[in-house]
C-alpha cells in the first residue's frame, strides 16, 4: 500500500510575523515534525499550493527552512498567493514544463501523480490557459497507468459562493480536457477552500482538507466578496493507496486533548459503566 500526505495553503509569511493573529511557520513546523514522527514512509508529501500569503521571497526562504527537516520527499504547487518566478528561485529542483509552469508528473507503483499549476498574476481565480491544457491533454492520452491530480483551484463550485467566484476561470476547458479521461482518474485532490470536503465530479472522487493556518468558516448564506475566517483546527491528509482502495484521513494534528482507552472487548455491562461514569479530566 502506498502512503501520501496532502498538505494545503499553508500561507507562509516572512518568519517571526504572524498572519491573522496566528503563526503559520511554526503550525507547519508541527505539521512537518508530526509527519516524521507517524508517516515518514510516506511516497511524497503534496502541497497542494498557496504555499505563501503575499508571494514574497523572505516567505519562501522561511517555507525552504521548514520544509528542510521533512523526511518524505515533498512536491509545492502554487496556488493564488504565490509568485512563481519567487518559487522558483527559491525551489530550483521544482517541477516544471517546457513552459515554465510549476507542472509535471511522477510514477508511483499504484499510478501517475500529476501536477498542475493554476495560479495566473493579477487574480485570486485559477488560471489553466490554452498552453497548460495542452500539456494536461498530452499526459492524460499518454497514461501508462491510472493518474492521480493535484491542482490548487477546484475545477467545479464547492457552494461557497466566494470561493466558487475566485475558482477556475476555465472551468469548462478544463472539464473538456478531463471528461475523455475521467476514467482513468481514480482521484482528484485540491486545495483553496481552506475545507475539509469530499465528492465527486464527472464520476472522479475529490477531496480537500484544511489549511495549516486559517480556514475558512461554513456558510452557505453569504455573497461574493463576503467571507469569514476561522480558528478551526489544521490539518493533514494521510492517502492510502492500492489497487482496490483510496482511503484518506483527515488528521487534526494539533489537537492537544489526549486519549483514553475504548475498553474493546469489555462486557456490555462493564462498557457502560465505563462509559457513563467516565471523567475526562482524571484521564
Amino acid at each position: 500500500m502506498m502512503k501520501i500526505v496532502h498538505l494545503t495553503d499553508t500561507h507562509l509569511v516572512a518568519e517571526g510575523l504572524n498572519l491573522y493573529g496566528l503563526d503559520p511557520r511554526a503550525r507547519l513546523d508541527a505539521a512537518v515534525a508530526d509527519i516524521n514522527r507517524h508517516h515518514g514512509d510516506a511516497e511524497v508529501v503534496v502541497i497542494t499550493g498557496d504555499l505563501t500569503h503575499w508571494g514574497e521571497p523572505e516567505a519562501y526562504a522561511s517555507l525552504v527552512d521548514s520544509l528542510a527537516p521533512l523526511h518524505p520527499p515533498v512536491i509545492p504547487l502554487l496556488g493564488n498567493h504565490d509568485d512563481r518566478a519567487a518559487f522558483q528561485i527559491a525551489f530550483p529542483g521544482a517541477l516544471e514544463d517546457a513552459g515554465g509552469f510549476v507542472q509535471g508528473r511522477r510514477e508511483t507503483a499504484a499510478g501517475t501523480l500529476l501536477f498542475l499549476d493554476t495560479n495566473q498574476p493579477g487574480t485570486a481565480a485559477g488560471w489553466y490557459c490554452e498552453e497548460r491544457l495542452a500539456w494536461l491533454e498530452r499526459e492524460l492520452a499518454a497514461l501508462p497507468s491510472p493518474a492521480f491530480i493535484f491542482m490548487h483551484h477546484p475545477p467545479f463550485d464547492v457552494g461557497i459562493a466566494e470561493m466558487d467566484r475566485i475558482g477556475l476561470t476555465q472551468a469548462a476547458a478544463f472539464r473538456a480536457a478531463i471528461e475523455p479521461h475521467a476514467g482513468k482518474i481514480r482521484h482528484l485532490f485540491y486545495g483553496h477552500v481552506h475545507r475539509p470536503i469530499c465528492g465527486s465530479w464527472l464520476g472522479i472522487p475529490t477531496s480537500t482538507l484544511r489549511g495549516t493556518n486559517h480556514q475558512v468558516w461554513l456558510d452557505f448564506a453569504a455573497g461574493d466578496e463576503s467571507l469569514s475566517f476561522s480558528y478551526e483546527e489544521p490539518a493533514y491528509a494521510v492517502v492510502l493507496v492500492d489497487e482496490t482502495r483510496v482511503v484518506i484521513h483527515s488528521h487534526d494534528y494539533l489537537y492537544d486533548r489526549g486519549t483514553y482507552a475504548a475498553r474493546i472487548g469489555a462486557s456490555a455491562e462493564k462498557e457502560r459503566a465505563y462509559a457513563l461514569g467516565f471523567d475526562a479530566a482524571a484521564e
